[in-house]
């Protein structure tokens, strides 16, 4: 019997994926659990594993390809155990494009995200509204229920022009002409897209307001590892000021601080900005710090971090200064609060006790969003952070 296996979703609701290799072809056996294919997400490379022990028939797409959820990935020509263990609802599944777990009911289907993120199990209304995170994070911002809005999006989701147009930004905000020239070559993908998406919410959604100091370091022992040095200064400022550790709901609007500390770490690539995040950082020594990074940097360039890594962070590092730049206004990302950019080293001419003297300064730029953070409390988070990073070690 033949079955055609869908792109599932993710686990992000996430409307597309890119596929960045098949791992299989046409006519081979599989297993189940064997890697079918790696597709690019939002930011992240992940393998889907084949549902099924079969043969394969068909690929419905090519290296390259960006595949909607829930769009034909592979046709299998499964065994007659498997056959008679499924035929009572095959020809419905078959018609449908049968996504791994389907179950043709009435009201809902059950999605089996165990071939993605192992053992996890969800009941979705089949009413519910599709739309992309991004999408439902504005609209709820915007106090636009998602179920009054059209759907002008593709294979039915609902837009951002879909909510902007409930919430009445249609008609004031024209969009500026479409760039000539500019093919389906050209679109913005996996970790670019996703950068364009975030920094537009941020633009959008954020009362962004940043300060600039410096930190003098000229009394370090060792000046090897500044990255670890500005985990633990934020760190510092942290527990001086637990303000801008937290998220924040403007519909309540609402403020959650948080208990623990996620630090999210700006990594560039050839591929984009994409954020890994180092997990409880207040609890770790700066040795266990290090080898954290050093791993998921390693992992991030080599594209191979998992979604779940670059999740629910509650602050936000950006050292742009290992490349160039002194100060810059690096942009807050919703529902964190803060977000600290160390620039590149300077030795500056300072006031000493008598003559000057030329001290190396590390730049720092703090953005915070002024909705829930107050002047007064970025102050002293970026006044603990300067005086840990003065210290000698």
């Amino acid at each position: 019997m033949s079955v055609t296996f869908n792109l599932p979703d993710l686990g992000e609701g996430l409307p597309e994926a890119e596929i960045v290799s098949w791992h299989v072809k046409e006519g081979q056996r599989v297993e189940v659990d064997q890697p079918l294919l790696s597709v690019e997400t939002a930011k992240a490379v992940v393998d889907v594993p084949s549902p099924y022990s079969g043969n394969i028939v068909r690929l419905h797409a090519k290296t390259g390809d960006t595949v909607q959820t829930g769009r034909p990935l592979v046709d299998f020509d499964l065994p007659s155990q498997v056959t008679k263990a499924t035929d009572t609802s095959a020809p419905a599944q078959a018609n449908q494009g049968m996504v791994v777990g389907h179950m043709a009911t009435r009201n809902e289907e059950l999605v089996d995200h165990a071939i993605v993120g192992r053992g996890r199990r969800a009941y979705r209304d089949r009413d519910r509204v599709r739309a992309a995170p991004a999408v439902r994070m504005l609209a709820k911002r915007l106090g636009v229920e998602l179920s009054t809005c059209s759907a002008t999006g593709r294979h039915g989701l609902v837009s951002v022009d879909d909510v902007l147009a409930r919430a009445n930004f249609g008609k004031s905000q024209q969009r500026s002409p479409a760039v000539p020239g500019l093919t389906d070559a050209d679109k913005l993908r996996g970790a670019r897209k996703a950068m364009a998406q975030s920094m537009s919410l941020s633009r959008d959604e954020i009362a962004m307001c940043t300060i600039f100091d410096d930190a003098d370091i000229d009394r370090w022992q060792d000046r090897g590892d500044i990255s670890i040095r500005l985990v633990r200064a934020i760190v510092a400022g942290i527990k001086a000021e637990p303000a801008l550790n937290a998220w924040f709901d403007p519909t309540g609007p609402s403020r959650k601080l948080m208990e623990q500390m996620h630090l999210a770490i700006a990594v560039d690539t050839n591929d984009g900005l994409i954020v890994p995040v180092l997990r409880d950082v207040t609890s770790q020594s700066a040795a266990q710090l290090r080898a954290q990074l050093d791993d998921i940097k390693q992992r991030t360039r080599a594209r191979t971090i998992a979604p779940e890594e670059m999740r629910d962070y509650t602050f936000t590092l950006s050292n742009f200064g290992t490349v160039a730049g002194r100060y810059a206004t690096p942009l807050v990302v919703p529902p964190t609060v803060a977000i600290l950019g160390a620039g590149k080293l300077q030795r500056d001419v300072v006031a000493g006790a008598k003559t000057p003297e030329i001290h190396v300064r590390l730049p720092l730029s703090l953005t915070f969003d002024h909705r829930c953070v107050t002047g007064g409390e970025a102050l002293r988070f970026l006044a603990a952070v300067i005086n840990d990073l003065q210290l000698p070690n």
